[in-house]
């Protein structure tokens, strides 16, 4: 019989804690909960597998209650939630020597995966045992979206957001995200926009044309370009998007490892699958999540 997982919840929200014990326990965790980074620090000698660490708190906050968490307790896994719009804080605990982190109001599976890996990143029994795509994922939350009556001038702003801030670490490496999830006003999504979406976007009709069989060795002289690029984004800035995205990527399993991922990029010819559990969608696995997942390997 699996040894039950044992975690710390540390929050102050009243309600936030009672909840997720609640959930925690039916789910076959067993949850011991804090309300403050002080009373955390005294509960870490009942020996929790992992920590889940609210930022913001009155008295210690996160950070600090990290800090002091990991002196005591170098190898426990911490996985640290924030609110919405405090990301950049989180990305900075990671630098810190936390796990992961999430977003509140988090995904309550996406949560228990996110537990289950920390442990098992702590406790590996088997070196030929795959990683799982939520461990390497990025949470739908962090993913950049846009609803589908926006344009590509919406989108080409809300897209460069996704590049301006970024960490490298051991922990995380990410890069923009390259493309953005189009949702309609249920938050369903139904396609996405890719940087080669647009690319082909600009591209005039007649370049796509059949050429006459003779005048297949023509080359267009630098002169013919000049001047295109400029005229094409301006031409189709007040497209809407639902016009020229892509459907939307097939899904994937968040439970799966991750060589089935890499198996479904290839055999589909995809550069992302989004990623579900029990029908949510909760994130996206991309082709560079997998090439950070190979080097991690071969530097642990």
């Amino acid at each position: 019989m699996a040894k039950q997982i044992k975690v710390l919840m540390v929050d102050d929200e009243k309600r936030f804690r009672d909840t997720t014990k609640k959930i925690l326990t039916k789910k076959g965790f067993e949850t011991i909960l804090a309300e403050s980074g002080e009373e955390a620090l005294e509960k870490i000698e009942q020996d929790p597998d992992v920590v889940i660490l609210d930022i913001k708190m009155p008295g210690i906050d996160g950070h600090e209650a990290l800090a002091k968490i990991k002196k005591l307790k170098p190898d426990l896994p911490v996985i640290m939630l924030t609110g919405h719009g405090d990301a950049p804080s989180a990305r900075d605990a990671l630098v810190e020597g936390a796990f992961d982190y999430l977003s509140k109001p988090c995904d309550i599976d996406l949560l228990a995966e996110k537990i289950k890996e920390a442990c098992y990143q702590t406790n590996k029994s088997s070196d030929h045992e795959e990683r799982r795509v939520t461990s390497i994922m990025i949470p739908i939350t962090e993913y950049s979206t846009i609803k589908e009556g926006k344009t590509i001038q919406d989108a080409i702003y809300e897209l460069k957001k996704s590049f301006i801030k970024k960490i490298t670490t051991n922990q995380i490496m990410e890069t923009g995200h390259r493309s953005i999830l189009v949702k309609d006003a249920d938050q369903e999504i139904k396609g996405i926009l890719t940087i080669r979406d647009l690319l082909e976007t600009l591209m005039p009709v007649y370049l796509s044309v059949p050429k006459p069989s003779l005048a297949d060795s023509i080359e267009y002289s630098p002169m013919f370009w000049n001047g295109m690029f400029t005229t094409g984004i301006r031409d189709v800035k007040n497209k809407c998007i639902s016009d020229v995205m892509s459907p939307s990527p097939i899904t994937i399993d968040g439970r799966s490892n991750l060589m089935e991922a890499a198996f479904l990029m290839l055999h589909n010819n995809e550069r992302r699958l989004l990623v579900k559990l029990f029908d949510k969608v909760v994130g996206v696995i991309r082709e560079q999540d997998l090439f950070f997942a190979m080097e991690k390997i071969l530097n642990s």
